[in-house]
């Protein structure tokens, strides 16, 4: 049971057979077994499973689901100290009925080509029309469930007790109805004032306002249409007051007696104005003043629940749509109640707006794209994805022409932007194609130059980072990659700072740890190469996350070395043109 006092009991039943809908009442799902301190519920099918749902009588929802074989239960021990014990209990218990493989694949076909005819048919072929429900009520008083064995006298009323008049004398309370002949007028009976009709009437009844009253421990207004001939309609119904049954429920109901069901409930002490109909047709719950066709009023987020059972073959799946002030939304009640859409208040207008066309245009109602987003302070379009931000231009003054990025998933297969005067015929500007192995993959279209920091040369095809480039690739900070096909470090003293000579001894410790090797990349393994491992170089010539090495600093280490290998090979030959010399 979690904090907000609610626990789920969802028992999994596995139909062999289809079960039409119960009588008010009866059992068709499991036997209703109350005890002192439970409510048990006995399975009289064999069913995959079943969900058995229980309301308090302050609101409170318990819920749990239980696997096929298991028997649902309700322990008075079960409702939390924050939650009210005594009072009447609601139960609804829903069993799921065996669905074959062949049947869920075939309903979930229908539900993907969205062909609800065919899932109708599949449905009533496979007996999945019917959901396996029942329900009932039962009572808690002073910390223990109220026996619906337990039996009331007949004839005697709550608050008055029943008596027998004769020439305006009252006699003593009786506790069963007085046998008597019936009565049959064969006219109209006309009464000129009120009339009180069942077992506890009592002489001199006090009628108030009421023109009409049934008065008796069971109450019930039938309805009999006795209609036989063809085409006539012949349905029985009864209003009925109150559950006849010890614990049961205090409530008034329109039950439709030829089919069984019982299709209007109120239950008692329901707030005041729960369903509201005005003199327009608008409908209130919780509120007497609909100003639109459905209005519902409460204290804290007003909501709607969509509540799918398994019963019809596909899985369940329960969705909420409510609003309070910190958002709109809608909740995927099944997925852990994840806020899946939310609108915050203050939104504006046509902040999401999908035109006729299928254009979705967020902040703007004119979508001219499949997606159009639209930043009204910078007057351009803006996407951001992963932190990264591309922007259009709404116009095609000196800020640049509008960009439009494509994608075509068919014949050549290219992601594209184009200008969007373009756009009944794209002759893409920059294209990326699958073939990324290969240099078509990127294709510049001449004359295009972009003022961010990737540039691309005017017909030329460099490309410029950061710079508007002269070399195939030309980089901000003076590396370059030539016609060639040389790369050049930048190395100019104006982008350098903090210059010191190389010691001599750091650059023959630094060049006696290097460990050259051969090596292929794990990429290219059918070539090998000679060459240094980043993570086992010196200090002085690795890189800051050594993963990658500079050839120019093995070259600085290797250049210090040799010239002071140089210096003592120029002394060795002088002091050998001595020794030479004086030998002579």
């Amino acid at each position: 049971m979690t904090s907000a006092g609610k626990f789920c009991l969802l028992f999994t039943l596995t139909l062999a057979s289809t079960l039409s809908a119960a009588a008010p009442g009866s059992e068709p799902i499991a036997q209703f077994r109350p005890s002192v301190q439970s409510v048990d519920f006995a399975p009289v099918i064999v069913s995959d499973g079943m969900r058995l749902t229980i309301i308090g009588p302050d609101g409170t929802v318990y819920e749990q689901d239980y696997a096929a074989g298991s028997a649902p239960s309700f322990r008075v021990q079960d409702v939390p100290r924050s939650a009210t014990l005594n009072g009447t209990f609601t139960y609804e218990l829903r069993a799921i009925p065996k669905v074959s493989t062949i049947v869920k694949s075939q309903l979930a076909a229908a539900r993907a080509a969205n062909d609800d005819a065919e899932v109708l048919r599949i449905q009533k072929a496979n007996g999945l029309t019917v959901p396996l429900v029942q329900s009932g009520v039962f009572t808690i008083l002073n910390g223990s469930v109220v026996s619906p064995s337990n039996a009331e006298p007949v004839g005697v009323g709550s608050t008055a007790a029943a008596s027998m008049t004769t020439g305006g004398g009252t006699a003593a309370p009786r506790s069963a109805p007085v046998r008597a002949f019936d009565n049959v007028i064969a006219d109209d009976l006309i009464v000129q004032g009120s009339g009180c009709i069942g077992l506890d009437c009592v002489n001199n009844e006090e009628f108030g306002f009421t023109t009409l009253k049934l008065k008796e421990n069971n109450l019930r207004l039938g309805f009999d249409d006795t209609s036989t001939s063809a085409g006539f309609p012949a349905n029985d119904w009864q209003l009925t007051a109150n559950g006849s049954d010890s614990g049961g429920a205090s409530k008034f109901s329109i039950e439709d007696l030829t089919n069984s069901k019982v299709p209007f409930t109120v239950r008692a002490n329901t707030p005041t104005n729960s369903l509201y109909v005005d003199s327009t047709g608008n409908v209130g719950l919780g509120t007497a003043t609909p100003v639109l066709d459905l209005h519902i009023a409460t204290t804290d987020t007003p909501a709607i629940r969509f509540d799918q059972s398994n019963a019809g073959g596909f899985t369940a799946q329960t969705w909420d749509i409510g609003a309070n002030e910190a958002n709109f939304f809608v909740r995927d009640t099944t997925g852990g109640s994840r806020l899946s859409f939310r609108i915050r208040p203050g939104a504006p207008t046509s902040s999401i707006d999908i035109a006729a066309s299928g254009n979705v245009g967020v902040g703007t109602a004119s979508p001219n794209a499949r997606l159009n987003v639209f930043d009204a302070t910078q007057n351009a379009s803006r996407i951001t994805l992963s932190g990264q931000e591309f922007f259009q231009p709404s116009n095609t003054s000196a800020d640049g022409v509008a960009l439009l990025l494509g994608v075509n998933r068919t014949g050549n297969r290219q992601m594209w932007v184009t200008d969007s005067a373009m756009l009944a015929g794209p002759t893409p500007v920059l294209r990326f194609m699958p073939n990324a192995g290969d240099l078509s993959a990127i294709s510049v279209n001449a004359g295009v130059v972009t003022p961010a920091d990737l540039r691309l040369n005017s017909g030329g095809g460099n490309i410029g980072i950061g710079k508007a480039p002269t070399q195939p690739i030309d980089h901000r900070n003076g590396a370059y990659l030539s016609v060639g096909g040389v790369w050049t470090n930048a190395s100019s003293r104006a982008l350098k700072q903090d210059i010191c000579d190389l010691e001599t001894t750091a650059a023959k410790e630094t060049l006696s740890q290097l460990e050259p090797v051969t090596y292929a990349y794990k990429l290219d393994p059918s070539e090998h190469h000679v060459g240094f491992i980043a993570e086992d170089v010196p200090e002085l010539v690795a890189t800051k996350e050594r993963r990658g090495l500079s050839s120019m600093d093995i070259v600085a280490v290797l250049t210090k070395v040799v010239q002071d290998q140089q210096k003592t090979i120029d002394a060795l030959q002088q002091r050998l043109e001595k020794i030479e010399k004086n030998e002579r």
